[in-house]
């Protein structure tokens, strides 16, 4: 899928103007990461759960005629479970994005998957309308800032 429809004026004018609009979620859920050493110590971070970033983000957008669409596909030639996102405007317009959820294989393991899933959506969503998404601390010492790094920690945190 193309990233965009050929012309994107009125869609990124309007998600400029949702963007006014737009909050970070509150970062209300917290993760420990157990510390695969004997003598490590367990990290814990807060986090947005996807809920509050989509009820925020379909108000702001729904009031700019813009919808989210979020659909899987599985990339048989790279492995993949892939995401991606549409943010599609009632002119006809769209921009897009798409992410990686996880292997294939991961598939077979309901909970390894939705995991992987949720975290995706969360990600892509909020990237692609701007509002922040990294947990408090990511990017300082010790904490994940990379999306292979993160998934492997979300998965163990579940």
């Amino acid at each position: 899928m193309h990233p965009s429809r050929d012309t994107i004026a009125t869609v990124a004018a309007a998600v400029a103007k949702a963007q006014v609009e737009l909050t970070n979620p509150e970062k209300s859920l917290v993760a420990t990461i157990r510390s695969p050493f004997p003598r490590g110590a367990d990290r814990t971070f807060r986090y947005a759960p996807l809920s509050s970033g989509l009820d925020i983000v379909r108000k702001g957008l729904g009031r700019h005629e813009i919808a989210t669409i979020q659909a899987t596909g599985i990339d048989k030639e790279a492995g993949l479970l892939r995401l991606t996102t549409v943010l599609a405007h009632s002119s006809g317009e769209w921009i897009s994005s798409e992410w990686p959820v996880c292997q294939i294989r991961d598939i077979a393991s309901a909970q390894r998957m939705g995991a992987a899933l949720t975290y995706a959506r969360r990600y892509a969503l909020f990237t692609l309308v701007g509002i922040a998404v990294l947990p408090s601390g990511a990017g300082t010492a010790g904490q994940p800032t990379d999306w292979a790094s993160c998934d492997r920690e979300t998965d163990r945190a579940k």
